[in-house]
């Protein structure tokens, strides 16, 4: 979303500008690419600039009016008068003595200055939105009429949340590759909207550093461990002694020495249930909760608050604690991918690229995980794990963006993975809004049935349902969803419906060859390597043995699922580390904290419903694919 500073401002822009009539820009056709094409001829920003803006501020959705996370409105995202400016959590936005820059008054405000647009219609009228994003970007750019995209990188770049050089240069790169590649998308309310590739965009980095931003924030002592090109802060979670003089009222992360003393194996996408600055709230008080990274809806930035060789309090079970780190983005779950902005999506993926190279995580569904994905780590907790980052996540659209897209890597076998599309897979979902409903949007899952037909009810989950009820379609039920990236072994076929294995039953999923919801995948199984129902985990703790006498044994109990003989669930992880992080107190005074207890327990990690699960090596039988499950 915008944001005008000293010299930059209305004020600069040119008299063109604003004595246009932007009548001739509001009337005629409303469908969305008809009104960016309309809007580019009235303010002069060349098309391909204005289209790949919007992308980047909302995927061209117009959100129906609403506020976003990060108070803009509509496909260009004008922000509203009291949270424009808003870059970040401490002094990066601000100028000398902490003043606010000129921009804080917000881009809707300017907008309707310079169109006589009421602020009103410019957040509900998707036409009148377009065209008053235009009149911004003509404002920041005073002195062309230049159609050459590189002549716009300034406007470009000024239209970026951060008041940094680097904020707003990486915007702009965003934007011109964006540019370069093209993008066709249709959006929630049915417009098809197509940005066709311009190859020779490129940004004048000259420009933009000539444009007048602030400068980037002061070096301090604090580290991120993040590419340069993402420019993240340092907003540190505290590790602090609150309770003193009881060693266990401290807060609110771990210390340890990952990678060296705990693998890293996993990231957990979480998205926050709330705006950005709320998010820093919580993340600050000692007395709450910690984890890794922040990232903002409006621009993707970043803000870094712990270093990753400690341990962060966020995925709900310890052991995945242990062994991962945690990506907040800002959004509310329920709200729908509207709020999950292209230029988040980007600067996540670009961090977690980086991340798996450092630590050698595996950029695959079974490791890039959303915090839904996470099991309890006994029965009782089950029904408590939580599911963000929903059903409007799109995990398709990431893992593109993480350079492992989810296409097919052979021809038909007994494995599959789950990747329907999104903005044209809307399944019904409901309990979003007051009334009961949610809007209509793109969906990252299908679901499944307990027969093969879509009148079927729900498959259930005992562990969400103790009393077999079947699932239902509400926004936060998870228990009949199977998800983009998550593996599944086909157990049967039956015209266009799948039957899959799925906590310990069998479940249809609907996967027409016209239209497949699933694409054929390589990769291993493993069954029970007896005649009995083997056991699943939601931890990977060493045996009793393992222990010294200064640490308590943490028993391994199983869950209320089991894999009977016979059925075959996709192996996600072979080489999953055995062991126990014991870290009970802030000054170590009890015998043997912080200490890491390793076990000789081998444990497999299974795709085993929407979540995945534990299995002991010793229960089950590894099958390589294609190979009968009773080989």
């Amino acid at each position: 979303m915008p944001l005008v500073l000293t010299g930059v401002g209305l004020a600069s822009a040119p008299q063109a500008v604003a004595a246009t009539d932007w009548s001739r820009c509001t009337q005629g056709p409303a469908d969305r690419q008809a009104v960016f094409e309309r809007a580019a001829r009235v303010s002069g920003v060349p098309a391909p600039v204005l289209l790949a803006v919007s992308f980047m501020e909302s995927r061209w959705e117009d959100h129906n009016g609403e506020m976003s996370t990060s108070g803009g409105y509509g496909p260009m995202h004008l922000t509203r008068e009291d949270l424009g400016g808003s870059a970040g959590r401490g002094d990066r936005a601000k100028g000398e003595a902490g003043a606010e820059p000129t921009g804080a008054s917000g881009t809707l405000v300017q907008a309707a200055q310079l169109t006589g647009l009421d602020q009103q219609r410019l957040r509900s009228d998707a036409v009148a939105n377009i065209c008053g994003g235009a009149a911004v970007l003509a404002a920041y750019q005073p002195r062309t009429a230049s159609s050459d995209p590189s002549d716009w990188s300034r406007a470009v770049a000024l239209y970026a949340t951060g008041g940094d050089e680097k904020t707003g240069l990486r915007f702009a790169k965003d934007v011109f590759a964006t540019m370069r590649s093209g993008e066709r998308r249709t959006t929630d309310d049915g417009e098809t909207v197509v940005l066709r590739a311009k190859p020779q965009a490129r940004v004048d980095t000259a420009a933009v550093r000539e444009a007048g931003l602030l400068d980037p924030a002061p070096v301090t002592e604090e580290t991120v461990d993040c590419p340069a090109s993402l420019d993240c802060e340092a907003i540190p979670a505290p590790y602090e002694w609150y309770g003193k003089p009881d060693p266990y009222d401290y807060g609110n992360h771990d210390l340890a020495d990952r990678p060296n003393d705990l693998s890293i194996d996993y990231i957990v996408i979480h998205n926050t249930e709330g705006v950005w600055e709320r998010a820093l709230d919580l993340v600050t008080d000692p007395t709450y909760l910690a984890w890794h990274y922040t990232l903002r809806s409006s621009d993707g930035h970043i803000a870094q608050h712990l270093d990753n060789k400690n341990v962060g309090w966020h995925a709900g079970n310890w052991y995945v604690n242990m062994h991962s780190i945690g990506l907040e983005h800002e959004g509310i779950a329920a709200q729908g991918a509207t709020w999950f902005t292209e230029s988040m999506y980007r600067t996540s993926a670009r961090l977690v690229r980086h991340l798996s190279e450092e630590y050698d995580i595996p950029r695959d569904r079974a490791h890039i995980i959303g915090h839904d994905q996470i099991p309890g780590v006994t029965a009782a907790y089950v029904r408590g794990m939580h599911w963000d980052t929903g059903p409007f996540w799109d995990w398709e659209h990431y893992m593109e963006l993480v350079r492992k897209p989810l296409d097919a890597d052979r021809g038909r076998t007994n494995l599959v993975t789950v990747a329907p599309g999104f903005d044209d897979n809307q399944q019904k979902v409901t309990g979003c809004n007051t009334d009961g409903t949610c809007d209509p949007q793109g969906t990252n899952f299908v679901y499944l049935h307990t027969a093969p037909s879509e009148d079927s009810p729900l498959v259930s989950d005992i562990g969400l349902r103790p009393n077999g009820a079947p699932s239902t379609t509400q926004v936060s039920d998870i228990g009949a969803r199977a998800a983009a990236g998550q593996v599944f072994s086909v157990a049967d076929r039956k015209g266009d419906w799948l039957q899959v294995w799925w906590l310990g039953e069998k479940a249809w999923l609907h996967s027409p060859a016209d239209d497949p919801t699933v694409v054929p995948t390589r990769g291993q199984t493993v069954v029970p390597a007896g005649d009995q129902p083997v056991p699943v985990y939601g931890r990977a703790y060493p045996e009793e043995s393992a222990y010294p006498a200064e640490i308590p044994y943490q028993k391994v109990l199983p869950l209320q699922y089991t894999i009977k003989p016979g059925q075959s669930y996709a192996l996600g992880d072979r080489s999953v580390s055995t062991d126990y992080y014991y870290a009970k107190t802030f000054d170590d005074s009890l015998a043997g904290d912080h200490t890491v207890v390793s076990g000789d327990q081998k444990y497999y990690q299974i795709w085993f419903g929407h979540r995945f699960a534990y299995v002991q090596a010793d229960d089950v039988r590894v099958v390589p694919l294609g190979q009968s499950p009773r080989g």
